[in-house]
């Protein structure tokens, strides 16, 4: 009788034994195939997103050459109008992220900073110049400087930079519910997203 109870406890362990390892072999390939498509999918998620703005200014530039001791001046000046088209960018190509399969944790360790460019059309007119003190490509460089840096002033003050992070948010928002879709945790450095709207929290 010992016997035959000892036999069925082995055997009931073996069953037991087999089934364990069985459910474990399945998480462990279920793990893999969420690990690699949420490795798939951010691969699809990261692109370059980009905020434009138009921007119009008119200058006004003049320049003096004195001469003979100060005696005699020779000035030129001109009217520069300017439109301008602003971009802001965020390479999301460039999103760190580490995948933390045994916690089912996705985290972003790194934000590329954003990338400001500005493309100006300068226009001159009401040029006027004396034979002695004439536009050369220096008066042009000069200008050109000038454009750009008054411009980066009134994008730093604009909504512009401020909608361009809306938008690197509204991205991120996919990565976010792509890991809770899958029952994955996101994080950012130290911080775990709870919710889309702790996303607006995050110090870019």
């Amino acid at each position: 009788m010992r016997k035959i109870l000892f036999g069925i406890a082995i055997a009931m362990v073996l069953v037991f034994g087999l089934r364990y390892c069985e459910h474990q072999k399945d998480e462990r390939e279920q793990m893999e195939f969420n690990t690699t498509i949420i490795q798939e999918q951010l691969k699809n998620v990261g692109k370059l997103v980009v905020t434009e703005g138009n921007y119009a200014e008119v200058f006004s530039y003049a320049d003096s050459k004195k001469f003979y001791f100060d005696m005699f001046s020779s000035d030129k000046k001109a009217l520069v109008i300017v439109n301008a088209k602003a971009a802001i960018s965020y390479d999301l190509s460039k999103v760190e992220t580490n995948i933390d399969s045994e916690n089912k944790t996705v985290v972003i360790t790194n934000i590329p900073e954003p990338d400001l460019s500005i493309n100006p059309n300068i226009e001159y007119y009401d040029i006027e110049q004396d034979y002695l003190n004439q536009f050369d490509a220096s008066d042009y460089n000069k200008i050109k400087e000038r454009v750009e840096s008054s411009l980066r002033e009134r994008i730093e003050t604009s909504d512009l930079r401020l909608n361009a992070q809306n938008r690197l948010i509204s991205e991120l928002q996919k990565i976010y519910i792509l890991t809770n879709s899958m029952g994955w945790k996101l994080q950012f450095n130290d911080k775990v997203i709870e919710q889309e709207v702790d996303l607006n929290q995050i110090k870019f």
